[in-house]
């Protein structure tokens, strides 16, 4: 797939393979437990425009900071033709529809998507990715979270960071070994 670039529309051209992260640590009143609800966001998801193409296992994970309770992970592949800040506002968007509040970092949540990977495209340019404030794809801290690389490993082993030059495998062994 070709390099994915910073688009000024809400489309570019061509279809663009995207890795989405999918957690939760709280129960659903519809859908049930955190393994549950992953199921049901992968769903979600598809009904939102975003198809499945492979979804990894789902993974029990330690919570980051003080959100207490275990987590629920996995990743899924779509493909879309929508730039970063409308993938991610249709993923807020999924969140919300499950109950999803503003709340504190590192909380508790019912449902936590993160778009992680958007073909071999930095989002924004290269040179803005470390410094930006927003939106910024790859997710800049994927190469630090297992919860992230390990369901990876299922679905995308091979993917390349565009600006570490790294496997999802060789990030992962980075952090085991660090």
């Amino acid at each position: 797939m070709g390099l994915a670039t910073a688009a000024t529309s809400a489309e570019t051209s061509a279809e663009t393979s995207i890795v989405i992260a999918i957690g939760s640590n709280r129960p659903h009143g519809r859908h049930g437990r955190p393994a549950e609800v992953v199921r049901a966001a992968v769903k979600a998801l598809g009904e939102a425009g975003f198809a499945a193409g492979a979804v990894s296992p789902i993974l029990a994970t330690r919570a980051m900071g003080p959100g207490g309770r275990d987590y629920a992970n996995a990743v899924m592949t779509s493909s879309t033709r929508l730039a970063p800040p409308q993938i991610v506002a249709a993923l807020k968007a999924v969140e919300r529809s499950f109950g999803r509040r503003g709340g504190r970092r590192w909380g508790a949540r019912v449902l936590d998507l993160d778009l992680i990977t958007w073909g071999d495209g930095v989002w924004p340019a290269p040179l803005l990715w470390r410094q930006s404030r927003g939106i910024a794809v790859p997710h800049r801290a994927m190469h630090t979270r297992a919860f992230v690389l390990a369901p990876m490993l299922a679905v995308a082993a091979d993917w390349k960071h565009p600006v570490f030059g790294l496997t999802v495998r060789q990030m992962r062994a980075r952090l085991r070994n660090g």
